[in-house]
């Protein structure tokens, strides 16, 4: 077990996240990162519970995205969570079978009836619905609360951390931090308008590599996606994008033609081919990689700090 501070780099959802499972186990932590958690890119997450990752050659993801659930479900009890369970819509444009992760979710059932014009299956089931910049900071608040706060630094490379035990939460900063060429930053989009009376949840089958279609209420607001294009360095909403998205999303549920805009959100996914979560040694230090979720990165969150700790005390 360290018992110098173990630094945690990154302060998005899946630092945050693997920072209070380290801090309430017990151990030392400090958290570095440039941005505060409301202003890192998990922020602009569209934050349904959905997994994209799972393969025949990896059941991690899923075993991740099960602990993650019933997790969030969990909190989903504190208002201050920004967390709501929600029932609603996955829907496929073409034939394809239930997901591997049918038996996770609440009320499971697939719908080949209801469907809007131009699916040809979907599945209806209660999942938890987050509301990110509420989420990020009753995350950073609980963090605190566990005596730790998030130090504003950048990170140029691992080397120039001073401490013994290293957690990579960089997200897509692993891509020049660690070095990993595998990653890749996925620039996604999403437009908040006020709720004409939305109480469902609507998800398109999904790919990191196309468009993405989805809403998710919010209470008083909604939150539409999405998009999914190649990361250029720049973070400011694309005007085409942003009607695509209103005239995609006006097409499955009419109530939002017309709706008010509120806020345009922009973040970056860090795709992988595969999420890592691994500890190797470097010049003696322990260094610990969590990243690489891609559009996972909350559905996976919990289940991956959870895997992190027991490498920490392994």
């Amino acid at each position: 077990m360290p018992r110098d501070p173990i630094v945690v780099i990154g302060a998005g959802v899946t630092g945050l996240t693997t920072a209070i499972c380290l801090a309430e186990a017990g151990l030392p932590v400090r958290v570095v990162s440039k941005d505060e958690p409301r202003h890192t890119l998990s922020r602009a997450a569209g934050a349904a519970w959905s997994i994209y990752l799972v393969d025949e050659h990896d059941d991690r993801p899923l075993r991740w995205g099960g602990e993650t659930f019933r997790e969030l479900e969990r909190l989903s009890g504190l208002e201050e969570s920004g967390i709501r369970m929600r029932s609603g819509l996955e829907a496929h444009r073409v034939m394809v079978p239930e997901p591997r992760w049918a038996g996770v979710v609440r009320d499971f059932r697939a719908d080949e009836t209801g469907l809007p014009e131009g699916f040809a299956v979907g599945w209806r089931y209660t999942m938890p619905v987050t509301h990110m910049p509420a989420y990020l900071g009753y995350l950073a608040s609980r963090l605190r609360q566990a005596g730790v706060h998030v130090e504003l630094s950048t990170v140029d490379s691992l080397g120039s951390v001073a401490a013994e035990t290293i957690v990579n939460c960089s997200g897509v900063g692993a891509r020049s931090l660690v070095p990993d060429e595998g990653v890749e930053g996925i620039q996604g989009q999403l437009v908040v308008v006020e709720n004409p009376g939305i109480e469902s949840f609507f998800l398109e089958d999904a790919s990191e590599w196309s468009e993405l279609t989805y809403f998710m209420p919010h209470g008083d607001t909604v939150a539409l996606g999405g998009s999914a294009v190649a990361y250029q360095g720049n973070l400011s909403p694309d005007p085409e994008i942003t009607a695509g998205i209103l005239a995609r999303c006006a097409a499955i549920e009419p109530k939002l033609a017309g709706a008010q805009v509120v806020e345009q959100r922009v973040g970056v996914r860090p795709v992988r081919p595969s999420v890592r979560v691994e500890k190797s040694t470097v010049d003696g230090r322990t260094i610990i990689h969590n990243y690489g979720h891609g559009g996972s990165g909350v559905t996976l969150s919990w289940g991956c700090a959870r895997e992190v700790l027991s490498l920490v005390v392994d």
